[in-house]
């Protein structure tokens, strides 16, 4: 069986993300976790980590960074990786730039806190409110091997989640997690 990655940023979120780790129902993802939103919620992350997940880096407070100075980067990206660490004793290695915004600035930041940027190959545009029907059939477009980017807080995403897991399995696929 080919894998495929599910990768959810921007959590956690008390009102989406019991739910959705309950639809994933022990299947193994990935998420980028906003630092603003796990330093308010630091059980939801031990929860995303005690459920066996990867927890990646997406910043402390989900700027466009390529806008901003060396340092102010540099900020972004080890505050979180201080709270993260604190809140679960693993280090992340994985690094999702906001928007997915990047340049090579970016791409030497990420380096020098040891993590490897990851983007998406399947884009479910749930950020932009798209239905769960949408999500699903955004989800079916995913090759062997790609990732699927998808959010935390919204309940049509956590709704799409069974059906998607189904999809892939009918399609000879599995999840796998985000390595980079």
């Amino acid at each position: 069986m080919d894998a495929v990655a599910l990768t959810f940023d921007d959590g956690p979120y008390p009102s989406t993300t019991p739910a959705l780790l309950a639809a994933l129902d022990g299947v193994r993802a990935t998420f980028f976790l906003w630092g603003e939103h796990a330093a308010e919620h630091p059980a939801l992350v031990r929860d995303i980590a005690a459920a066996g997940h990867v927890i990646g880096n997406h910043t402390w407070t989900h700027p466009h960074l390529t806008a901003l100075s060396a340092e102010a980067r540099d900020q972004e990206v080890r505050r979180t990786q201080d709270l993260l660490v604190s809140l679960t004793g693993v280090r992340p290695a994985l690094f999702r730039p906001p928007y997915g915004d990047t340049d090579p600035s970016v791409a030497r930041t990420a380096a020098a806190h040891e993590l490897t940027e990851v983007l998406w190959t399947v884009d479910t545009r749930d950020w932009a409110g798209a239905s769960a029907d949408e999500i699903v059939a955004a989800a079916d477009r995913v090759e062997p091997g790609g990732v699927v980017l998808l959010h935390e807080g919204r309940p049509a995403t956590v709704a799409a989640v069974p059906r998607i897991l189904a999809a892939l399995a009918a399609r000879g696929l599995r999840p796998g997690l985000t390595r980079g």
